[in-house]
């Protein structure tokens, strides 16, 4: 956070307020980076389920399980708790399910897959509703003008709780040859690692983050979660340039979500690394992606969160060509941290514009659709390279250059959409 923090933020928050919820980015990325990206999805296919043909498939159909839940619980969710001013109490909910969701994957051995998947359903849609609600305190905390800053603030913090998770984990498994243990049943201890980072680190959120939110009456119509969507649906065309970005975000999350959780299969399977030498690589990606959060949140504010987004998006296109043609594992590392720099940038440029977009008083139920958005991408996309991998006998090339597609039509809809207009329509007076 840098010496003008204060400027970048609304009247009456102080700047522990911001530490704190960035705490929550710090909290919640150890259970991405290791359960989704580093660790577990390559132990789920190689172990628990015993490389089998469709281990690939079982997981990303698994996580799709999930995000389609997401995907019909975010919105009413997020409307409930702009009606009842509950973000936090609905924080804590889910921050507990997926904690604890995340420490029994501890208990998931070979040939355990409905207890693998059981267990990532129930820790990825807790995971999954949590980011959106701790997403909706933006517009409450940051000004305007400088939403890209205060989250590219979160997001490069959160990519340094994922180093810090991704570390523990990577000293137990190496020290597992000490305690007569191999790399495999290492795992468990690093769910429950996982589980305890993220458990401790989100103390400070719950602990200095203030509601400022204000319930609306009980008898009111808009107070009743399923009456603010449908209250939305009714003023959708006022918000054309938001359900564009929704419509961009769905295609370039796509992609996005097919790096994160498959990132370390295609290590493995393509590329011939070892548990201890995918861990050190995620653990540089995420130092990368934090640089490329920090430094787009600046640049969206003063070049424009629609343009910085477009930026990133070519990023993810180039990652994706270095992806498929290199052969080494020196170019992977590479296209990894190209990934990185695109990663960080994009996740903090799409939570800026959806902040930029949203009326201050139903941010949580539009956070709630912007989820819907995402989680959709993270079925269609790692759901169409797991399928595709299935199809052609194991073709992990081939499946990561069909994600550069997604990234291609991302640009195309971007095109539509008008950074100005946008925000206009979030501060238009509307009728109740």
């Amino acid at each position: 956070m840098d010496a003008n923090a204060s400027s970048a933020l609304n009247p009456g928050v102080a700047r522990r307020e911001v530490f704190a919820w960035a705490m929550y980015d710090f909290a919640n990325s150890g259970y991405t980076t290791v359960v989704l990206t580093a660790v577990f999805n390559a132990y789920f296919v190689a172990t628990v389920a015993g490389n089998a043909p469709w281990a690939t498939f079982a997981w990303t159909a698994a996580l799709g399980v999930s995000y389609a839940i997401v995907m019909v619980a975010g919105p009413v969710v997020g409307a409930w708790a702009d009606a009842r001013a509950a973000k936090k109490r609905a924080l804590a909910a889910t921050t507990v399910a997926c904690v604890a969701g995340t420490a029994l994957l501890a208990g998931a051995g070979p040939g355990d897959v409905a207890w693998a998947v059981a267990f990532i359903i129930v820790s990825n849609v807790a995971y999954a509703l949590g980011e959106n609600i701790t997403a909706a305190f933006l517009p409450e905390l940051a000004r305007p003008s400088a939403v890209g800053r205060v989250s590219g603030w979160g997001w490069s913090l959160g990519y340094f709780g994922g180093i810090l998770a991704l570390g523990l984990s990577l000293a137990w498994v190496l020290s597992a040859p000490e305690r007569g243990s191999t790399t495999a049943q290492s795992v468990g201890g690093t769910m429950l690692l996982t589980a305890a980072v993220f458990a401790i680190a989100s103390l400070p959120t719950f602990l200095l983050l203030r509601e400022r939110a204000v319930p609306a009456p009980r008898t009111a119509v808009q107070s009743h979660a399923l009456a603010r969507l449908a209250r939305t649906a009714r003023e959708a065309a006022a918000y054309r340039d938001l359900l564009a970005v929704f419509a961009c975000g769905t295609f370039y999350q796509a992609g996005v979500a097919t790096v994160i959780t498959l990132a370390a299969i295609y290590a493995e399977q393509v590329m011939g690394f070892q548990t201890k030498d995918t861990i050190l690589l995620i653990i540089a990606v995420n130092v990368t992606a934090a640089i490329g959060a920090f430094a787009f949140g600046y640049a969206q504010d003063r070049i424009g969160k629609v343009r910085a987004l477009r930026v990133t998006l070519v990023a993810w296109v180039v990652m994706v060509v270095v992806a498929y043609f290199g052969t080494t594992q020196a170019v992977f590392w590479i296209a990894a941290n190209l990934a990185g720099l695109a990663m960080g940038s994009s996740q903090s440029a799409g939570r800026a514009l959806v902040a930029y977009f949203s009326p201050p008083d139903r941010s949580a139920e539009f956070f709630g659709l912007w989820g819907v958005a995402t989680r959709l991408a993270s079925i269609l996309g790692p759901v169409t390279y797991g399928a595709f991998t299935w199809a052609t006998g194991g073709n992990h090339r081939l499946a990561i250059l069909v994600t550069g597609v997604f990234f291609i039509v991302a640009i195309a809809i971007l095109g539509a959409v008008d950074e100005r207009r946008g925000h206009a329509a979030a501060t238009a007076p509307r009728t109740p």
